[in-house]
């Protein structure tokens, strides 16, 4: 096995040599652009890894990691369009660089290209990853519209937002390894297990998002602490807020979340009070303490050596005690 680092390096020099040389330049250079922004990465080192902790070398598995990660650029296109966003990874959008329509047709292509990257194993495997992209895809974009949805909606449950972080980002995390072991033709069994672990460390790491975004350190986060807050967005935080408080401090959230003012330093702090006072922010901690526990019991029934499932292990708590 590999460290992360080793991990991280394999698949940033495999992006750095990837050419997509076709034309017409206006549709490929927007996908040569959002792909040279690098970002964390994340869910292709997960493919690699899942491969070679069922024991097949991890660079079988680059063709599918290829294919997470052009998707996953896809949707940051088509997202940053929805959100009308200027940004992304501190440069231009898409959209903002071009235009919207070449940001949709851009990212069209994007979703073609990564199913031909599967065309690179033989027949078997090949039908599985595509099985398993295309539920996946799905669900993201049903993940999206629920989000969306969310915006308008006050009486947004708990186990709805859950639905909808685990279709939005999680679905992603499980399938990228997923395609790890598919590649590694391990067990049905232990493929499912480590999609179980993918899943539930996906979901921590969103609701460790929420709370980050509202108290992650300035200097370290990387986005604008309070964004959420801000955005009046319905996040776990909220709703664990809306489900603890009084009578007047719910009348008093629901305020500050009807209201976008000019200067927000007031608004963020009054709010960020609320989620420490009603307990909320504490029950978010404990959340993502769950979940993150509920990947790690995935491990214990899987068909691994002990020591590649310490190395997941390490993964997720090192994931789990970011501050960025």
């Amino acid at each position: 096995m590999h460290s992360i680092s080793d991990y991280q390096a394999i698949v940033s020099d495999h992006f750095s040599a990837i050419s997509i040389d076709r034309e017409p330049e206006n549709l490929y250079e927007p996908i040569r652009y959002i792909l040279s922004l690098g970002g964390k990465r994340m869910r292709p080192v997960l493919t690699l890894m899942a491969a070679e902790v069922f024991n097949v070398d991890c660079r079988k598995a680059l063709a599918a990691a290829t294919a997470v990660e052009v998707f996953h650029n896809f949707s940051l296109i088509h997202d940053d369009i929805m959100d009308d966003a200027p940004l992304r990874r501190g440069h231009e959008t898409v959209h903002e660089k071009w235009n919207v329509n070449t940001g949709i047709l851009s990212g069209d292509a994007m979703l073609i290209l990564a199913y031909q990257y599967f065309e690179q194993y033989e027949p078997k495997i090949f039908r599985s990853l595509a099985k398993l992209f295309s539920k996946t895809a799905l669900e993201v974009c049903e993940g999206q519209q629920w989000d969306v949805d969310f915006e308008t909606r006050e009486d947004v449950t708990i186990s709805e937002y859950l639905k909808m972080i685990e279709y939005k980002t999680a679905v992603l995390v499980g399938a990228a390894m997923k395609m790890g072991a598919i590649v590694a033709e391990t067990s049905e069994e232990n493929a499912n297990l480590i999609y179980e672990f993918g899943l539930n460390l996906g979901i921590a790491f969103q609701l460790q998002d929420d709370y980050l975004d509202a108290f992650g350190d300035p200097k370290t986060f990387g986005k604008q602490v309070g964004g959420d807050i801000i955005e009046n967005k319905k996040t776990y935080l909220y709703l664990k807020a809306m489900e603890f408080a009084k009578a007047s401090e719910k009348e008093e959230l629901s305020h500050l979340f009807s209201i976008q003012p000019t200067d927000n330093t007031d608004k963020i702090a009054s709010v960020k009070e609320i989620f420490n006072a009603t307990g909320a922010s504490a029950v978010t901690q404990d959340a993502i303490k769950e979940y993150t526990l509920k990947a790690f019991d995935t491990l214990e029934k899987m068909e691994i050596d002990a020591d590649k499932k310490e190395l997941l292990k390490t993964f997720g708590e090192n994931l789990m005690s970011r501050n960025v």
